[in-house]
């Protein structure tokens, strides 16, 4: 490689990077993962990957899980604070630039595959020319748009949750006490699903055991009669009516791409959810909202293809 790119994808509870051929295709180079939590900055991580290989990156695009402002984006569930101006001369890259992690995603779109997605509902044929949404749980939840090619960042994790049943209503009043403000990311995430997995349980007065979000997803799978089984039900039925929200507030005709690191490894249980359904349960709209397809990112590394999209842009625009 004459010319090669860093690119990161980082989370927080994940850190990838990859490297870049800038005069090749998209194609993603050496790729590894990382916990976040084992490393007090991303500069470290990189450091960390970085180490021993004779590549010489002059452009890094890092995919960041938070809002970038000026160049500069405190990761919103982890400690790391990240700068444009700091990564560059900590690892003696020239140019660095920051994105968020589902613009990221939002910009691997174009590049992925039949086998990088999975139906969930209807194999609905989408408009290739309209507008795409890219929405999903992880460590928090993540919207972004695609709009004639070029990526639109938003915030729509941090929305309001808004119930659509008695259950939900309880389940707002309960984290309302906690939270104050309750937003979708309280729900739809993995610190959310423990959220909701407490909720649940104290509204149904069944006996709490406090357990981690992949507690609950192993759960769930293993007895479908288990209040964990019900929770992860509940959560994909909200995530739909979230999902069918930022569909119609984006006019997302090309599709709502599903994406996090929750949802592939619970691809069965979403695909048998209320998940559809509730995507589809918008009154007058509920034809408009059938024509939408859904689907499942199952690409562990589409932040990583999006970034590198990303780098190959800027060094061929």
């Amino acid at each position: 490689m004459t010319r090669c790119a860093l690119v990161a994808d980082a989370g927080g509870t994940n850190v990838r990077f990859a490297l870049v051929d800038l005069d090749a295709a998209v194609e993603l180079l050496q790729p590894r993962k990382f916990a976040s939590g084992e490393f007090p900055s991303i500069e470290a991580a990189a450091r960390e990957y970085l180490d021993g290989m004779s590549a010489k990156p002059s452009l890094a695009v890092l995919a960041v899980a938070g809002p970038v402002r000026d160049g500069h984006v405190a990761l919103t569930n982890l400690g790391w604070k990240v700068s444009a101006d700091g990564v560059g001369p900590a690892l003696g890259i020239a140019r660095v630039e920051l994105i968020n992690d589902f613009e990221a995603i939002a910009l691997s779109v174009p590049h992925l595959g039949a086998a990088d997605l999975v139906d969930i509902g209807p194999a609905v044929e989408r408009e290739k020319a309209a507008t795409m949404a890219v929405a999903g749980p992880g460590t928090g939840f993540g919207v972004a748009g695609l709009v004639h090619g070029a990526a639109l960042v938003t915030e729509g994790g941090h929305v309001d949750f808004a119930p659509a049943d008695d259950l939900e209503i309880r389940i707002l009043e309960f984290l309302r006490r906690r939270y104050g403000h309750v937003s979708v990311e309280r729900i739809l995430s993995g610190p959310g699903l423990a959220n909701l997995h407490e909720a649940m349980a104290a509204i149904g007065a069944v006996a709490y055991e406090k357990l981690s979000p992949r507690e609950i997803t192993a759960r769930a799978e293993a007895d479908k009669a288990s209040l964990c089984a019900a929770v992860f039900a509940r959560f994909c039925a909200i995530l739909g009516s979230v999902a069918g929200d930022i569909a119609l507030t984006l006019g997302a005709q090309g599709g709502v791409m599903l994406a996090g690191g929750i949802l592939p490894a619970m691809v069965a249980p979403l695909q048998a959810s209320a998940f559809r359904e509730r995507f589809e349960a918008k009154g007058r709209f509920a034809a408009y909202m059938k024509a939408i397809p859904t689907r499942l990112i199952v690409q562990d590394h589409a932040g990583l293809i999006g970034a590198a999209a990303k780098s190959w842009a800027m060094t061929h625009c």
